[in-house]
């Protein structure tokens, strides 16, 4: 199923395509050799250790990330709505806009609505997304956009695969002029998904196979994003574009993503995203007073 026009310019014009790391202590990656088997009866180290030894190539530290995963506490909610809470940084033109957006998604009727809060415009592209930026958001005015039922739409159709190949499928649909599992419409959809849906466990280690897959994707070390939680970071440069990804290392969630153009005649920040919550929930979150259409429940798989 895909996103109607409308969402699907305002999801663009708040956090097109991926990713950043930003503040970032960073563990230099070493020359890539196979991975050293793991010796009869000793117990398997955790993801965070297993992905940071230094004798994995980046395809191998996803791959172990993948299979170490825990559930997240949002694995175990339920209701009728998707609950999406963004912070993003994006290029207009010479200026960054900066939204706080918090997305509510009626999952069987396609109605909902954003709640944003909007700081004022940057006049620049060489802008850093800083810590102190985003206490500002909460003495922002609010917006409310309220969507129709049918005018959303999930990003990819659900239930999102948990198989990489029929996930890279569902990301990456090839077209005249992409071909199949290219790599930047990869990580632009996984980062696309995470903007719109909830990721359960399975869910997320196939966006991690998927990510493991791609040529040329480089390990950062470990990282602390904007909002001060640690990961670890991966790149991928093409088109005179980099893509930074910040992965956590519990739970395989995306979370953080800088888009920075590098062959421009402006160079400077594209995009910066911040993934703060993926949950489903029982209400809508509309502001006191304000009606909100029905919302029956739908099933869901595990």
């Amino acid at each position: 199923m895909g996103m109607t026009d409308t969402f699907r310019r305002r999801l663009a014009a708040t956090v097109t395509g991926a990713l950043l790391l930003t503040a970032c202590q960073t563990t230099p990656p070493t020359d890539p050799r196979p991975a050293t088997p793991q010796p009869p009866g000793q117990a398997a180290p955790t993801a965070a250790v297993t992905a940071t030894a230094p004798d994995l190539t980046p395809g191998q530290r996803l791959e172990a990330l993948a299979g170490s995963i825990r559930a997240a506490p949002a694995d175990t909610t339920t209701g009728p709505y998707t609950y999406v809470h963004t912070q993003s940084w994006a290029r207009a033109t010479t200026t960054i806009v900066r939204i706080d957006l918090r997305h509510w998604r009626c999952d069987s009727t396609g109605s909902g609505h954003d709640i944003e809060r909007r700081l004022p415009p940057l006049h620049s592209v060489h802008h850093t997304p800083q810590p102190r930026e985003r206490r500002l958001f909460a003495q922002a005015d609010t917006v409310l956009t309220r969507y129709p039922p049918g005018e959303l739409a999930p990003y990819i159709a659900e239930p999102i695969p948990t198989d990489p190949t029929a996930l890279a499928a569902a990301l990456a649909p090839p077209t005249p002029d992409t071909p199949p599992a290219d790599p930047r419409t990869l990580i632009n959809g996984v980062i696309g998904m995470a903007r719109s849906q909830h990721i359960n466990r399975d869910q997320r280690a196939a966006v991690l196979r998927v990510l493991a897959g791609i040529p040329g994707i480089t390990y950062r070390g470990q990282v602390t994003d904007v909002a001060g939680r640690p990961g670890l970071g991966f790149r991928l440069t093409t088109d005179g574009n980099t893509l930074d990804l910040v992965v956590d290392t519990t739970t395989g969630a995306i979370l953080a993503a800088q888009d920075t153009v590098q062959a421009s005649s402006r160079p400077g920040l594209f995009s910066h995203v911040l993934f703060l919550t993926r949950e489903h929930t029982d209400t809508a979150g509309a502001p006191t007073g304000a009606h909100e259409p029905s919302c029956p429940a739908t099933s869901r798989r595990p």
